[in-house]
Formats: structure tokens, sequence, C-alpha cells
């Protein structure tokens, strides 16, 4: 790092910091090993939940641009809404993000490159166009989404949604507490019943990625935040962010603008930055590896913050006082 002086000690221990998960591997390469990766936002959806994220072909190229300047280190490309809207069938989707896709890896050889789809002709027509990362944000709906990851060498997102179909909103869900499940070992909080279904889920799709032949550290954890969770279960599995690094893959975050943010403060989705960024730095201490984000200018400089906290990096500058 820049900044340090001669005989400066540019990154002393810090005690009692929780472990990180590995870093990641994508692309034929190890990011993140002294950082958390900032995965930034870019939907061709015109009704996702959050107005500024929507992109046409007019806008699209200019926020991945924008993206790149501000420090993201992945962008993920996504053409269909989360939850309830018009339906989009495969064609349509590949529509939406191919182009956009072939179109970013000219433009950025060297950019990391996600494709946020639970279908797999749609991932397989985003790995002939470059991408490094397939985000699975329903839980193995489609199981062919990992088998293309192990035949592409690509990054695979694991996720957890309780079972809910794509495209769903949660009504009324509930995760009973299982005796001598995972993550028992904070039985007392009835709210680690959401805890141990998570913990099971994602070992388990990891586990079939992994025999698949996804490289362990390509494959990303997610508990996947109000997919198939009410405000209380996705606030509990951000105050146990250490459970999920002990599965031992990197442990991604996608709490960006989420309703639980908005729910807890009261604010709209326009209004969560402030929220979204208390419940990053939080995440991101206890050892959290990447984070999907609307707003990477804001989140990447948080996480270069948490990371020299956590003694992983050095500062930029070390003067003050020394000269």
């Amino acid at each position: 790092m820049s900044g340090a002086l001669p005989g400066a000690h540019p990154a002393p221990g810090v005690p009692d910091v929780p472990p990180a998960g590995p870093p990641v591997r994508l692309g034929g390469r190890t990011v993140g090993v002294d950082h958390p990766l900032v995965m930034a936002v870019v939907n061709r959806t015109p009704d996702s939940f959050y107005a500024a994220a929507r992109h046409t072909d007019g806008t699209v190229d200019a926020a991945v641009d924008r993206a790149v300047a501000e420090g993201a280190d992945l962008v993920d490309i996504g053409g269909v809404r989360a939850g309830r809207g018009p339906r989009v069938d495969v064609a349509e989707e590949v529509e939406r993000v191919v182009p956009v896709l072939a179109r970013v890896r000219r433009r950025h050889p060297d950019l990391l490159l996600s494709v946020d789809t639970w279908r797999a002709p749609v991932a397989r027509a985003a790995a002939d166009a470059g991408a490094d990362l397939l985000n699975d944000t329903w839980a193995g709906w489609d199981p062919g989404v990992a088998e293309v990851a192990a035949e592409r060498d690509l990054g695979l997102v694991v996720s957890h949604t309780g079972g809910a179909r794509p495209r769903t909103d949660p009504l009324r869900v509930t995760y009973p507490l299982a005796e001598g499940a995972p993550g028992d070992e904070a039985a007392a909080d009835p709210l680690d019943g959401v805890l141990q279904d998570v913990l099971r889920t994602l070992a388990a799709g990891a586990r079939r990625a992994v025999d698949l032949g996804v490289h362990p550290r390509s494959v990303l954890v997610d508990p996947t935040h109000d997919f198939g969770k009410t405000t209380w279960h996705s606030l509990h599995l951000v105050r146990r962010t250490q459970a999920l690094v002990g599965l031992g893959h990197p442990v991604l975050m996608a709490l960006s603008r989420k309703d639980f943010v908005g729910e807890s403060l009261g604010l709209p989705p326009e209004e969560r930055l402030e929220g979204t960024l208390a419940a990053t730095v939080l995440a991101a201490w206890w050892g959290a590896r990447v984070f999907r984000t609307h707003d990477v200018r804001a989140a990447r400089r948080a996480l270069d913050m948490v990371a020299v906290l956590r003694g992983d990096r050095a500062p930029e500058r070390t003067v003050r006082g020394l000269a």
C-alpha cells in the first residue's frame, strides 16, 4: 500500500478479529485477498424495486463505466426482477443480458462479470458471452445452472430461499428450531431456526457444486436476505454472519436497500443507503467477503475502512504525527 513510512508498521495486528472466509477465485485468478469485494448491481429490468438501478440499452453502458470508476470489483447484470411481475421467458432474458455482457467484456476485458439468473439456458448463453460468475438467487431451482458453472470453470452463488419458487414473495414463513442441527450452539434464540435451515441448505448446495467440479473458492454462499424470509429472519442472519463464514466458502451478502433495511428504519428504497452501510460494515467485520450493492462508491469506501480496521490492509497514508 502507498503512504507507509520506512520503519512504520503499516498493518499492526488487530486482536480478536473474527476470521474471514477464504478469498474468491473467479476468472482464473484469486481476488479479494486483502479487502472485501464490491459487486455492482446493473439491472436490465424495467420494474426493479429500486428505480435508480433500472437501465435501458441507452444507459447500461454508462452505468457499468460508472461502477468501474467508483471501484467495483465485479458487475452483476440481471434481466428479471426477483419479485412478482410480468412474465419474462428465457429468450427475453437472454436478449436483455447477453448482449450487454458481451459488450462489457469487449470494453472492460479484465472486469469480472456476473449474471443474475436461475435458468441454465441463460447461464450457458452468459458463459458464452464472457461471464465469470453465475449468481443463482433461487437456490438451484434449475440444477443445470451449477452444471454450467462446473463445465465452464465459472463461479457459482449458492443461495437459500426456504424452498420458495422463483419470483414469489414470502408469506408467514416460519423456520422451527431443530434440536441437534447446525447452529444449535445458540439454541436459546428461536430465530436460530432460520440459521439452521440456511446452513443446511448452503452446505448441501456448496457440496453439490464442488462434487460437480466447481472450485471450492469459486462457490459463494449467500443467505439471501428477504428471499423466503421475514425482516426478523434477515436481521438475525446478519447477526449470525460468523456462522455462515464457518461453512468455509466465501460469503456473499446482498443487503443493498432491501426491505429488511427499509422496515427496520421505516424508509423507502431511495432512503436506505445508511442502513445498508451499517449492515454491510458489521457483516464485513464478521468475515463476509462479497457485497452486492447499488451504491458502489459508498460501499467501496466503507469496506476499505473495515479492511484497515481489521488489519487486513494498511492505510493509504500514515503521515499524521510522523512528519
